[in-house]
C-alpha cells in the first residue's frame, strides 16, 4: 500500500535497534541478535550501530560477551535524536521538489507538507526509547 510518509531504512533500523536496546538488563546485545529480532541483514545493521557509536549513542563492547549498549538512560534518549544522527539536522520543509517552484503561500498542496513535516519532527522530538522499547515487548 502506497504510503506519503517515508523514513529511510538506516533511520527505522536505528530506531528499532536502539528502542531493542532500551531492554539491556542483561547486558550488552549482539548486532546478530538484533537482526534476528527483527529478520533484518545484520551487514546493514551492524553500519547503522557503528554510525551510533561514532555519535555517542551506543558503545560498543568486544570479545565473548561483547556487544551494543545505550550510552543514555533511555529516558533521555528520543526519536528525533537518533533520526537526525542518520539523516542530519531536521528541518520541516514545505516542498517536496529539490527546488521549490513556487513561494510555499501558493503551493499545490497547500501547507500540508510542512504541517505534516512539522508534525512528524514533534512527534520524534517526544517520544523517547522507553516508549519504543514498551511497543517492542508487547509485540514479542
Amino acid at each position: 500500500m502506497p504510503c506519503a510518509l517515508k523514513i529511510s531504512e538506516a533511520s527505522s533500523l536505528a530506531m528499532h535497534a536502539l528502542g531493542y536496546l532500551a531492554n539491556d538488563e542483561d547486558g550488552p546485545i549482539t548486532s546478530r541478535e538484533i537482526a534476528r529480532r527483527f529478520e533484518i541483514s545484520e551487514a546493514h545493521l551492524a553500519k547503522v550501530l557503528q554510525r551510533m557509536v561514532k555519535v555517542g549513542l551506543l558503545r560498543s563492547l568486544r570479545g565473548p560477551h561483547g556487544g551494543f549498549i545505550l550510552t543514555r538512560p533511555p529516558e533521555s534518549v528520543t526519536l528525533l535524536e537518533i533520526f537526525e544522527a542518520i539523516e542530519g539536522p531536521f528541518e520541516p520543509n514545505q516542498c517536496l521538489l529539490s527546488s521549490a517552484i513556487c513561494d510555499g503561500d501558493n503551493c499545490i498542496l497547500g501547507r500540508i507538507v510542512l504541517e505534516a513535516n512539522t508534525m512528524l519532527r514533534a512527534r520524534l522530538e517526544e517520544t523517547t526509547l522507553v516508549e519504543v522499547e514498551a511497543v517492542i515487548n508487547s509485540s514479542r
